[in-house]
């Protein structure tokens, strides 16, 4: 991972099939599509900065590396090389550690396998309001250009 971001693109019904009918749209379309959605996922940013303020010190300190990103798709990002806390360590090195804890280093709580914190647990928490958001949009967008 480049500068170990924690890149998550939601699953979403009918994208693969949606993103390949754009394709025929103009490309103002797409950009349409990309504002919208970038509003989807600004959206989903806030709200997983606030689960990281609210679950644990060391979460606290990813809450300003949340970022929504642009693209067609719903797309956060978070971690990267930012240093944050008192003693300076690369964001994504606490990252994974908030998220799904740690046997080995005594600083995060109890490492949890596949389970989340908080990262992963919000943004399941809100997969089903934003797949049907997402959904809403692209068909707006498909009717207003002609293709829906």
């Amino acid at each position: 991972m480049a500068n170990e971001v924690l890149k998550v693109n939601l699953r979403l019904s009918g994208a693969k099939e949606t993103l390949k009918a754009f394709r025929d749209l103009p490309k103002e379309a797409n950009d349409s599509l990309r504002k919208r959605t970038l509003e989807i996922s600004e959206a989903l940013a806030t709200k997983l900065q606030g689960a990281a303020q609210g679950d644990s010190a060391q979460s606290g300190l990813i809450a300003p590396t949340i970022k929504a990103r642009r693209d067609r798709v719903p797309v956060i990002a978070a971690g990267g090389s930012r240093r944050v806390g008192r003693k300076r360590k690369p964001a994504h090195k606490i990252l994974f550690g908030s998220e799904f804890g740690s046997n080995r280093l005594k600083q995060f709580r109890p490492h949890l396998g596949q389970g989340s914190y908080w990262f992963f647990r919000t943004v399941e928490a809100n997969e089903s309001e934003i797949n049907e958001t997402w959904n809403q949009v692209v068909a707006d967008i498909r009717r207003e250009f002609g293709n829906g």
